[in-house]
């Protein structure tokens, strides 16, 4: 019970937490050896001390050098192993960290993703385990270990002579209270510090992302002035939380220190008293001194550790997100998509409600209806992008939440509107399309997606790299990259978002040219914003406020005077013309 409390609240995985409990041990071990050190000093000085006092002979040398060596040798490969338990496992518990949460990640349903910064979660996979590993290495196996192998050595002093045992360990208890008593205080702070943290690399991104908007409304001054501002507030709660912190844990080293005055007093004045000898008070000097070594270091630890709170709790707050589970197995009987009263709201708003229709395999079903109707939403659904609030969405009659989306997915090919692109070569950004095809293939699908024309242009060809998400192309460029991959990929599924929107006429006829080879004999779902779009559409679903306002094919809802359809398509065609 203790262990796995531990393991939550430093979000360690089963593999750290018992590497913790390793690390721990060798702590105690290490620890205890060095206490024998102390006592073997303690005998010398005793043998020495009784040939001044009582003339007897010195103690055989050969038995102290023999002590000290057993002594070296131990220690060395104590402290051997306690570095590899609390280090050098404790570095790998951070690479299994940071996969096992890019798993995470990797199955977290695409809602998630549009509730959070990315700049946040950024944070999280890199500085949050970064701030982790520290605390994993350097503080919890160093931390528990001292705790141990104090309990046992004032267990032992307490024996001996409880007397001098209270003057010289009462400091610990009273350190660590006032530090446990400023908990609260530091993880507010703490907390402060990673909102200010995440405002500066925020504001930061936000500019890098929209340079050339804010250089084109001479809005530098501006945007500047709000990040040095950030920084200034970022600093000064930096300054505030190092200040709160450094009182705390000097304080507590200046309490427990205390204890070296009181083991004086207290001793000299058991030793006028006549009820102790000085060599005993000169052991328990000794013995504070190496009781009070890891706990030097464990004050800073623990103020450390109350700060990593945060960071452990932002991310088990990413493992303890749902995923979409589903069956690694998908066997549909063809690829019909049906929509059966489907309902989904996103942050409590509602963007579908009762939706039902099918897309019929080898047709194309076009999506229509004004912006914020639930066209996109309907065919993120589709694809398990996101999970649906209520009713079932099948493919083949095979209801999609009982499937892993990425094993749905093998069956879908997605052509958006808005293209995202790799700093990569152009082969390798088509490439994606299909783990592991040869580059004949590749080639073949760029060929069928009319790449060859302006790909011939580039320095390297199909080799050049095209800069981040593809600056270096024209969006009709990179949108012919996009159909390639999914003429690679050769899925039964496309959806298609719009595709052509944003192209000029010349660019849109030979991506259209493109898309033609890409959706023969496939199940399609268009959504569109222009009629024209839909022209060649075998269905169209109309759309509006969330529900199914109209169906059937063009001609059946354009010769329906009153309907929605037949209202958008004519304020385009007037649009068009007006603009000619």
């Amino acid at each position: 019970m203790m262990g796995r409390k531990l393991q939550k609240k430093y979000a360690l995985t089963d593999k750290g937490l018992r590497n913790t409990r390793i690390g721990a041990a060798w702590t105690v071990v290490v620890n205890l050896i060095m206490m024998a050190g102390m006592g073997i000093l303690y005998f010398l000085m005793q043998g020495y001390m009784d040939t001044l006092t009582n003339g007897a002979a010195l103690p055989d040398a050969w038995i102290f050098v023999g002590l000290v060596a057993a002594f070296v040798i131990l220690s060395f490969f104590t402290h051997l192993e306690q570095c590899k338990t609390t280090y050098g496992l404790v570095y790998r518990e951070v690479k299994d960290t940071r996969i096992s949460l890019a798993e995470r990640l990797r199955r977290l349903p695409l809602g998630y993703f549009g509730k959070r910064d990315l700049a946040d979660l950024t944070e999280t996979v890199m500085g949050d385990v970064n701030r982790l590993e520290h605390v994993w290495s350097h503080c919890l196996g160093y931390l528990y270990g001292a705790y141990i192998s104090t309990a046992i050595i004032a267990v032992m002093l307490l024996v001996y002579d409880w007397r001098m045992a209270l003057a010289s360990l009462w400091g610990v208890p009273v350190a660590f209270l006032l530090l446990f008593g400023s908990r609260r205080i530091q993880k507010r702070a703490s907390e402060k510090l990673k909102a200010d943290a995440l405002a500066v690399s925020d504001n930061i991104q936000e500019s890098l992302e929209n340079i050339r908007e804010i250089r084109a409304t001479n809005r530098e001054k501006e945007y500047l002035d709000r990040l040095y501002k950030k920084i200034d507030k970022f600093e000064k709660t930096n300054r505030s939380g190092e200040l709160v912190t450094g009182l705390f844990v000097n304080g507590a080293s200046v309490i427990m220190r205390l204890g070296v005055a009181t083991t004086i007093l207290t001793g000299a004045s058991l030793i006028l008293s006549g009820k102790i000898d000085f060599m005993l008070m000169f052991m328990f000097l000794m013995v504070i001194t190496r009781v009070y070594a890891p706990f030097d270091q464990a004050l800073a630890l623990i103020a450390e550790m109350f700060v990593s709170q945060v960071s452990a709790n932002r991310l088990n707050e990413i493992n303890d997100t749902p995923t979409s589970e589903g069956m690694d197995e998908f066997k549909p009987d063809g690829h019909d998509i049906t929509f059966e009263n489907v309902s989904f709201a996103y942050d409590d708003h509602d963007v579908l409600n009762g939706v039902s229709f099918t897309a019929k395999e080898g047709e194309i079903t076009a999506l229509v209806g004004p912006s914020g109707s639930g066209k996109s939403t309907c065919a993120r659904l589709a694809a398990r992008l996101w999970d649906i609030n209520k009713g079932t969405i099948k493919v083949g009659g095979v209801d999609i939440s009982t499937i892993d989306p990425e094993v749905l997915l093998t069956d879908y090919s997605m052509v958006f509107q808005d293209v995202v692109l790799f700093d990569d070569t152009v082969m390798e950004n088509i490439r994606l399309g299909k783990h592991g095809a040869t580059d004949e293939e590749v080639l073949a699908a760029a060929k069928a997606a009319n790449c060859d024309e302006f790909v011939e242009k580039l320095p390297d060809g199909y080799k050049t790299p095209i800069g981040e998400n593809g600056a270096k192309l024209s969006g009709g460029e990179r949108q012919r990259i996009s159909i390639a991959r999914a003429l690679l990929k050769d899925a039964p599924i496309v959806l298609l978002d719009e595709a052509t929107a944003s192209l000029d006429v010349e660019n849109e006829t030979k991506v259209q040219g493109a898309l033609s080879r890409l959706l023969e004999g496939k199940t399609v779902l268009v959504i569109a914003h222009r009629m024209r779009t839909v022209e060649a559409a075998d269905k169209i679903v109309v759309l509006k406020d969330g529900r199914v306002a109209e169906e059937g094919t063009p001609k059946e809802l354009y010769s329906n005077a009153e309907g929605i359809f037949r209202r958008m398509a004519d304020l385009q065609s007037a649009s068009a013309a007006w603009s000619v």
